[in-house]
């Protein structure tokens, strides 16, 4: 053979290249990878372009790696909240898990169970400082990315091609992104979720077939674990996915079978639930967590039941008209159409289970959500778990429409027509979306900078440059601040939480009811220094705290203030002696004090089984006045304010005076009650200082006692009971 015939027969044996197109489920998940990426990359983007201008506002020189703790000083996030996560996570990888910093004791206060132990592992890595949000910031790619391939599932039953409708739906709405790219957990939960759906998914398919097993029942139990771990709230969907995973059982099988999916699916996050009431009854004396504790209308202390009725039903229709008249769309009506949309999936059989159980949790989250009174705040991201799973059900219900047209019309304009239709929509849905996501995109990076200018400067200045270097920090903003200075400090809304003390609970009462518990700190573990709002803690600040520094933010969008201020508090007030100023008529001088009622102190109050009748009255005041023991120093208290007919109901020792402390502007008639008697009626003058009023207990018989109101109004700071000499406690 020549050389050219072998040469022909190598050409011959070379393998001919040929172009394979990506199929749908390639496709997916490239447009999804590009989707997630280039979002992110737009809001992060600039988010550090809007940081670099506040560095070289306020730090030409960028800020030094001692403030930082990192390679990169220009990350932040755009809400507070975020860098609560962020305590939790340092606490995690200093070996003090569920303390929002070691030393102050378990904490109820953080959103999220799992979402810090993630961050924990970011922190463990190397990711320091604000470089944590970069962590932070990739884990919520990669959890969006990864919701994205679980929810395909919804689309099993349609054409594969009809599940790229799904990636730019979800990333459609920016307020939605902002969110999922925030810091927050949400982006982790809309993961699990996703997770929890393929697993109840796979149980039903396994049902329907008749080959499920405990393993498959086992799984979805572990993903619900997993979606409540991320947000103990979702205990409703968990039990959406068991309750349906059983009705399929005993519909294919027999009782039995449901009670066992029912158990085995739910048992996981049931204990989960169960072991968390459990830590914050032991660890804190209240069931529900510190952040329900504070934001909730069901735990708002002066809320009758037909006010918090109202507020929930104001707050369903809010959120409605709020993401589909605002978020969805700057144009008019646009945004509404979604919800239609999104049942439409439930009028083919291809898509009716997912689009069902899609609108079940959409309208379950809304109604759970329309108890937050805070609902409005912060972007409305409480609702964006409900607004993402309407935008799923929109894009299954697009295409189930686009396939019942295919199936029951042989006529293709018809079919091109209403296919045309329906993008047409999403075209102008598009369209109407971009002044919105710009506005987002401004948005995250405006509220960025917001944070790192005001609180993470303000932490940095307080860790880093103050001197004397504080050992604890009194504040209302539980995140960034501790964060950044790496000090110990004291919430007094109360998500931090610190020894055990309702916090949130007494914030919720008033300023005076958070003071009365700054009032059982020892002197030595008290902050001695203050970032607050001034005008947060009406005249608390002004009381107790000397101004020293300030640190303003241009331009505000998210902080709760215009300028975060530095206070040197004075405690003296605090820690005057806790007695009777001085002895009714008649009672010896060796008289003993058997019981004291710190009124408007939780704790107190809880010891002697106190509350205000009726219920949703006491309103916390607090006063600051010359002790008429020491006249030059200042006494200060807190108490409830009692209108004509209210009353304190409390329980104590029986002795011989009960001595109420009181400095009433105005003339207000009082008297004891108990079972089966009543005091005589008092009378008690105005005083511009303190002063006391005894009521002889001789007659008492039966507890608990009620100190009402009969005339007037009278705000009631402490209670005495008193025995004289050589008297015991009497008998009931």
């Amino acid at each position: 053979m020549t050389r050219a015939g072998h040469g022909r027969q190598h050409e011959e044996a070379k393998p001919k290249f040929t172009w394979a197109w990506p199929s749908a489920e390639q496709l997916y998940v490239l447009f999804s990878a590009v989707l997630v990426l280039g979002v992110g990359r737009s809001f992060y983007g600039y988010m550090r372009v809007q940081t670099e201008q506040a560095l070289l506002w306020f730090a030409p020189g960028g800020l030094p790696d001692l403030i930082s703790g990192a390679r990169e000083a220009d990350w932040s996030a755009p809400l507070d909240d975020v860098f609560i996560h962020f305590d939790f996570a340092q606490s995690i990888a200093q070996g003090a898990p569920l303390e929002w910093m070691p030393g102050n004791g378990y904490s109820s206060g953080g959103t999220s169970l799992l979402y810090p132990f993630v961050l924990a592992l970011g922190r463990l890595m190397g990711f320091a400082g604000l470089e944590l949000m970069h962590f932070a910031a990739t884990t919520a790619a990669v959890c969006t990315f990864g919701a994205l391939l679980g929810m395909r599932r919804i689309f099993s039953g349609l054409p594969p091609a009809w599940s790229l409708l799904l990636p730019p739906a979800l990333l459609s709405v920016g307020a939605l992104a902002w969110s999922l790219f925030s810091g927050m957990e949400v982006a982790l939960f809309l993961a699990t979720y996703a997770l929890c759906l393929v697993a109840w998914d796979e149980l039903l398919i396994a049902l329907e077939a008749g080959t499920a097993t405990a393993k498959s029942a086992i799984w979805l139990g572990l993903s619900g674990l997993l979606l409540l771990g991320t947000r103990p709230e979702a205990a409703p969907l968990v039990a959406v996915f068991g309750v349906w995973a059983a009705l399929a059982a005993k519909r294919k099988a027999s009782t039995q079978l449901a009670l066992s999916t029912l158990v085995l699916s739910g048992a996981p996050g049931a204990l989960l639930l169960a072991t968390q009431l459990w830590a914050n009854h032991h660890f804190t004396g209240s069931t529900s967590a510190a952040g329900a504790l504070a934001k909730l209308e069901l735990h708002h202390p002066y809320m009758t039941s037909a006010e918090v009725w109202a507020s929930w039903r104001h707050f369903i229709v809010y959120q409605i008209e709020r993401l589909s008249g605002h978020h969805f769309s700057a144009a008019p009506v646009v945004g509404y159409v979604v919800w239609p949309l999104g049942a439409a999936g439930l009028l083919s059989h291809k898509t009716r289970r997912y689009a069902g159980v899609l609108l079940l949790s959409a309208t379950i989250w809304i109604l759970q959500v329309a108890l937050n009174g805070q609902v409005r705040w912060q972007n409305e991201r409480y609702s964006m778990p409900a607004a993402a799973w309407i935008l799923m059900a929109a894009a299954l219900g697009t295409a189930a429409l686009i396939d019942l047209a295919w199936q029951r019309s042989r006529q293709r304009s018809v079919r091109l027509g209403f296919a045309c239709g329906l993008a047409a929509f999403w075209l102008t849905f598009g369209v109407a979306q971009v002044p919105r996501y710009r506005d987002q995109i401004w948005f995250f990076g405006r509220a960025s900078r917001n944070i790192l200018e005001q609180h993470l400067r303000a932490g940095s200045y307080l860790g880093f440059f103050r001197q004397p270097r504080p050992h604890r920090i009194l504040l209302s903003d539980a995140g960034a601040l501790p964060y950044a200075s790496g000090l110990p400090a004291v919430d007094l809304i109360g998500l931090g939480g610190y020894r055990s003390m309702p916090w949130a609970e007494a914030s919720r009462q008033g300023v005076g009811a958070a003071v009365e518990l700054l009032e059982r700190v020892a002197p030595a573990d008290r902050p001695d220094v203050m970032a607050l709002y001034p005008g947060w803690w009406s005249t608390f600040v002004l009381w107790f705290g000397t101004p020293e520094r300030d640190f303003p933010v241009r331009g505000n969008v998210i902080c709760g203030g215009q300028s975060k201020v530095i206070y040197r508090p004075n405690w003296e007030p605090l820690d005057q002696q806790s007695a009777p100023f001085a002895l009714p008529p008649g009672v010896p001088q060796s008289a003993t004090v058997q019981a004291e009622i710190d009124v408007a102190d939780l704790l107190s109050e809880r010891a002697s089984f106190m509350h205000v009748v009726p219920s949703g009255r006491g309103f916390v005041d607090m006063k600051l006045l010359p002790d008429p023991r020491a006249p030059l120093r200042d006494l200060w208290d807190a108490g409830r304010v009692l209108g004509p007919g209210d009353g304190l109901m409390f329980e104590s020792h029986f002795g011989d005076w009960l001595i109420v402390r009181v400095a009433p502007p105005r003339a207000a008639k009082v008297q004891l009650d108990w079972f089966s008697g009543k005091s005589q009626v008092v009378e008690v003058l105005p005083s511009s200082g303190w002063k006391e009023v005894a009521f002889n207990l001789k007659d008492v018989t039966a507890q608990p006692l009620v100190l009402r109101v009969v005339e007037g109004e009278l705000t009631v700071y402490h209670l005495f009971v008193l025995d004289a000499e050589g008297s015991f406690p009497k008998d009931p």
